[in-house]
Formats: C-alpha cells, sequence, structure tokens
C-alpha cells in the first residue's frame, strides 16, 4: 500500500510543479506562497479536533514541527524563485538531488540498510542528473539556465531532503502523531510564517487572487492529497525506497514543460528521466 501513496504523492508532486509555474505567470510568488499555504491549511481543519488531541501528552513535538515548518518555509521560497526562472522540465530533473541527501541522513539517521539494489538505484538517478547537466543540448542552448537558480534549486533539495527525515521520524509508530495532526500544525505554523513574511517586508498582495487565480485552488486540493498520502506511507516504507519512488514526478514535469510551455529538448529530458525511472525500479525491487 505504501508504494501506491508514494508513487500518487509522485505523480501529485510533479504535477504541482507545473501547476505553481502556471500560477505564478497570475501571481507573485509570494501571492502564490502564501495563498497556497492558507487554501491548503483551510482545507485541513475539518481535523481541528484530531490536531488538538496533541496536546494530550505530545505537546513536545509542537516545537520539532515548528522546526520542519521553517525547513519547508526556506525551501518553498527558493523553489519558487527557481520554478519561475528555470524550465520547468529542467527543474524537475533537479530536484531529483534530494534522492542522494535524503538517502544519506536516512542511513545515518535511521540506520537504513544500503542494499545493493538500492546502491545501484542511487547511481542511475545520479547518471541521470549527471547527463542533464553535462550536455550541451540542455544547459546553454535554448534554454535559460542560470547558475543562481540551479542553486536555489539544490538549496530546496537539501531543505526538502531534511523535512523528509522529519516525517519518517514523526511517522514512526511510538511517536503516537497521527498523520492529520503533522498536517494540521505545520500546515498552521508555515501559514502564519509566510504571512509575518509578507507583513514585515510590506509585500502587497492582492486578496481577490485567492479566488481569481484558480490555480491556487487546485494546488492546495493536489498538496493536502498527496501529503496525507505521503504520510501515511512513511508508517511502513522506509526512506530510500520512498524517496526513489517520489521522484516519478519527474515524467510529469518533463511532459508539462513540453505540451504546456513548449520547452525545448525533451527528448533527451525523457532519456535522463529513463535512466532516473530505472534507478527507481532497481532501487525498490
Amino acid at each position: 500500500m505504501w508504494i501506491v501513496q508514494a508513487a500518487l504523492y509522485g505523480v501529485l508532486k510533479g504535477g504541482r510543479d507545473v501547476m505553481k509555474k502556471i500560477a505564478l505567470t497570475k501571481s507573485s510568488k509570494l501571492e502564490v506562497l502564501f495563498f497556497y499555504t492558507l487554501l491548503s491549511f483551510i482545507l485541513v481543519l475539518p481535523k481541528t479536533g484530531e490536531a488538538v488531541a496533541i496536546f494530550n501528552g505530545q505537546t513536545v513535538y509542537l516545537p520539532l514541527i515548528f522546526v520542519k515548518s521553517a525547513v519547508i518555509y526556506v525551501a518553498w521560497i527558493c523553489s519558487f524563485y527557481a520554478i519561475e526562472s528555470l524550465p520547468i522540465g529542467f527543474y524537475g530533473l533537479m530536484d531529483m538531488s534530494r534522492v542522494v541527501i535524503t538517502s544519506v541522513l536516512s542511513i545515518i539517521i535511521f540506520g537504513e540498510n544500503l542494499t545493493l539494489g538500492k546502491a545501484i538505484g542511487m547511481v542511475l538517478v545520479i547518471d541521470g542528473l549527471v547527463m542533464l547537466n553535462v550536455s550541451n543540448n540542455s544547459i546553454g542552448k535554448g534554454e535559460n539556465i542560470q547558475v543562481k537558480y540551479v542553486a536555489l534549486v539544490l538549496v530546496s533539495c537539501l531543505m526538502n531532503s531534511c523535512s523528509e527525515i522529519f516525517d519518517k521520524w514523526f511517522m514512526q509508530p511510538e511517536r503516537g502523531i497521527m498523520p492529520s495532526q503533522l498536517q494540521f500544525w505545520y500546515l498552521l505554523f508555515l501559514t502564519l510564517m509566510y504571512f509575518v513574511h509578507i507583513t514585515i517586508k510590506h509585500i502587497k498582495i492582492d486578496w481577490k487572487m485567492i479566488y481569481k487565480n484558480y490555480w491556487l485552488i487546485i494546488l492546495a486540493v493536489a498538496f493536502v492529497i498527496g501529503d496525507r498520502a505521503l504520510f501515511n506511507a512513511n508508517r511502513t516504507g522506509e526512506v530510500i525506497p520512498l524517496t526513489l519512488l517520489k521522484q516519478g514526478a519527474v515524467i510529469v514535469t518533463i511532459l508539462g514543460g513540453k505540451f504546456v510551455f513548449g520547452e525545448k529538448n525533451t527528448l533527451f529530458k525523457i532519456l535522463c528521466a529513463v535512466v532516473v525511472v530505472c534507478g527507481i525500479v532497481v532501487g525498490i525491487v
């Protein structure tokens, strides 16, 4: 079951990345970030009863959930700047750098075994990324790739990898935390962080965008469903196979880049993605 849930998250994540880029053509980065997060929190409000139950002996976890939220706060800002400025297919491939970071962290923190299959899978994923970066067809020819935005993707990957480790730790049965509790509290903290950000920075946002830019609503729905599936998958699945499975998102971003934004070098990106998908299959079998 966890395999299906992780794969569902991957498909929805790829779709969200494409939709984020579309939403950014209608609203500013901070508008999308804030409204996307706010709407996601509104969608989980029906779980308030379960969420407040965390005060029955598990309050100690709230500061750590706040830290997870702060990590995501940084990750999303970096990723939104990158998504707005990079071809979405290229972004999707670069985002898979988190496979290596998350795998290393899971071995160190959870003591997961790096089997031969997992190792080969990681190597194939890395190969797919290297192919993308060294190819003259994808960098510097036909697409506007700036190093600073690639750096932002890598920072986002590092932060997201840390968040994924938090997710696995929180979802271990001995913690006694339900997926609905984690989702409620971290979305609440995240919404407040972005609200404070736009307030301190005196960033003007158009509140009408919350219903004018309907992509924000679709994004929020896809995010809440995908995140819940991921939290459930974390209860039984190991981090490395989970991380590999989630990279199926790259197929969606490459196809979205081609058919929605008319991006170039699609065949080469698909070749890179095939190498990565082979790595995913080898890593989870």
